[in-house]
């Protein structure tokens, strides 16, 4: 990987000037993914309806600085796959230099990728298109007011998982999104957080790199929606893989391997993750301490199962 001073002088593909919130992950997901792609890469972007989009590209403005193509909600996936087919078959008919290298990389919220979109990124991986696609999960339909997605964590508030005296949240376990695309044998798949920037650069090097489909599922809180402080954005995403709340690992040509950074090999309690956030504040009453042990013990259970599947334990 480059150094911190090369990546530095690497130019921005999603400058500033945007209206996403302040201490938005996903803007910061973009960015770090981005740098992995190489300084002198042509780059073309595909981004589904959503934060993202609606943020950085209000007529007559853009803020990327790459060929950019808006798509629905759910159709993400096949967009960026129809463009590599297209040039390709370009190449082959003579019309663009066999010899020039482009880079597809599609982003896409976890509404739009956990749920509506999925269908279309199933057949995008199992076509095998040389593309990247990138999630950033902030666990929720943000953009369309805090509906919960099946990203959205067990226990969590949102506005279609009410707290209250008939449930305190949603009561369902969110989607393993990264194992599914993993089980499509691509290449490359990887689970990553803006928390912890050098493995989130690394991965996205190895995903534009490979020849066929990747996938990064990338952690990027969001202040509104999680009701937390926006300061506090990326030591939340760090406290994610430091609790084993969100585990960091690739699945490279099939092969299985944990990147737990040294300082989260050991996790911390999932409550210190859980409170720095509004959404689950009502996991501390007295009538939530068994929800809360129920949730431990999904984390527990989860980071176990993939120490197994990459050899460690």
């Amino acid at each position: 990987m480059a150094t911190i001073k090369e990546l530095s002088r690497t130019r921005d593909r999603l400058v500033g000037g945007h209206r996403l919130c302040a201490g938005c992950g996903a803007s910061i997901a973009v960015r770090q993914v981005m740098l992995g792609a190489g300084a002198d890469t042509e780059v073309v972007t595909a981004c589904a309806t959503g934060c993202l989009e609606v943020s950085t590209t209000i007529y007559p403005y853009s803020s990327w600085d790459t060929p950019f193509i808006h798509n629905a909600f759910e159709n993400a996936a096949a967009t960026i796959s129809g463009v590599e087919a297209s040039f390709k078959g370009l190449q082959r008919a003579g019309k663009i230099d066999p010899e020039r290298k482009l880079k597809f990389v599609a982003f896409g919220g976890d509404g739009g990728t956990y749920d509506i979109g999925l269908q279309s990124l199933s057949g995008a991986m199992e076509r095998g298109h040389n593309i990247v696609y990138v999630c950033y999960d902030n666990g929720a339909y943000m953009n369309t007011g805090i509906q919960r997605s099946s990203a959205t964590p067990r226990g969590s508030w949102a506005t279609t998982s009410e707290v209250g005296s008939v449930q305190p949240g949603k009561p369902q376990r969110r989607k393993d999104l990264t194992a599914i695309m993993a089980a499509h044998h691509i290449p490359y798949a990887a689970q990553a957080s803006i928390g912890y920037w050098q493995d989130l650069v690394r991965k996205a090097e190895k995903a534009f790199a490979v020849e066929g489909p990747a996938f990064l599922n990338v952690f990027a809180p969001c202040p509104r929606g999680w009701r937390c402080d926006g300061a506090q954005t990326t030591a939340i995403a760090r406290l994610a893989v430091e609790t084993a709340f969100w585990p960091v690992f690739e699945v490279e040509d099939g092969v299985w391997r944990l990147t737990t950074p040294a300082r989260a090999r050991e996790p911390r309690p999932v409550a210190e993750f859980l409170k720095t956030q509004g959404r689950f504040k009502h996991l501390f009453r007295p009538e939530n301490a068994e929800l809360l042990e129920e949730i431990q013990r999904d984390v527990d259970e989860y980071y176990a199962g993939l120490k197994r599947l990459a050899g460690e334990e």
